[in-house]
């Protein structure tokens, strides 16, 4: 059951999509959602080497950057507060009073779901480092994560990108057993070169889905998958991708694996990650 999510506010483009997401599976899900504010305003405030006599032009140049971020924050804010209103979904709101991504880990505990653009912390520079944020998030036990994508998209076909590791696993049961779009259809894919246990692999992840009440396809090809999840998610015309992560290393590609970096960076459209 799914009955609080949390959403990331960063005031970029991927948040509106975020909040209607979040708005959207809490009115069928009849859950609360709560909304984080991102931005970290310590970053904002620093100012770095100038030249001499710079200084002052420095501070207000940093003081505009801060003033137009909590100005983008507190659009978001509104919008959020606004759509879940419409919807008659019950909501709140906790606004970084440190570290924005330390208030989500402490928030995630207590949510079902985490919704944000995860892209956009490489696109919008909603923090110094986006690899140390990812690392924090998914170390720290936020998952499963929903990552929106630029646009908004219906959610009828799901692609489960399933390599037979028990974090692809537990990834594909995760979504199926949280149902939160019950009608969905899903096409696990197998990316080997070895067909004959590709297909076993595939059979008994099938019939599980099948069990589930879900109707599923399943599918080997024969390509890498860190190029080939999204090439075969277009073709296919699948709305959200589902994949597992790793936490077995402090190291940010054994974290997320590079699979799931790859994915990331270049997803077009949502990404359920989870373990």
């Amino acid at each position: 059951m799914t009955k609080r999510i949390l959403v990331g506010l960063g005031g970029t483009p991927f948040t509106t999509v975020a909040v209607k997401r979040a708005v959207e599976l809490a009115r069928t899900h009849h859950a609360h959602v709560t909304g984080v504010t991102i931005v970290e305003l310590d970053r904002l405030q620093r100012v770095g080497p100038v030249p001499l006599g710079g200084a002052a032009y420095a501070q207000r140049m940093a003081q505009r950057r801060i003033d137009v971020t909590r100005e983008r924050v507190e659009a978001a804010v509104s919008e959020f507060e606004k759509a879940c209103q419409e919807a008659g979904v019950n909501c709140s709101v906790e606004r970084e009073t440190g570290n924005a991504f330390d208030l989500m880990i402490s928030h995630a505990r207590y949510h079902d779901l985490t919704i944000f653009g995860l892209k956009s912390l490489f696109d919008y520079g909603l923090t110094e480092e986006p690899k140390d944020a990812l690392i924090r998030l998914v170390s720290q036990g936020v998952r499963p994560i929903l990552a929106v994508s630029p646009q908004y998209r219906n959610i009828r076909k799901a692609l489960v990108a399933y390599s037979g590791s028990m974090e692809s696993a537990k990834a594909m049961r995760r979504f199926v057993q949280m149902r939160l779009w019950p009608d969905v259809r899903i096409d696990i894919v197998h990316f080997s070169t070895d067909t004959s246990k590709g297909k076993e692999l595939l059979a008994a992840a099938t019939e599980y889905c099948r069990a589930h009440g879900y109707e599923t396809k399943m599918r080997i090809v024969d390509e890498d998958a860190d190029a080939g999840i999204l090439d075969h998610a277009q073709q296919t015309q699948a709305d959200i991708i589902v994949m597992g992560n790793s936490v077995r290393s402090l190291m940010f590609r054994q974290i997320m694996g590079s699979t799931a970096l790859a994915t990331i960076q270049n997803a077009d459209r949502p990404l359920f990650l989870a373990q």
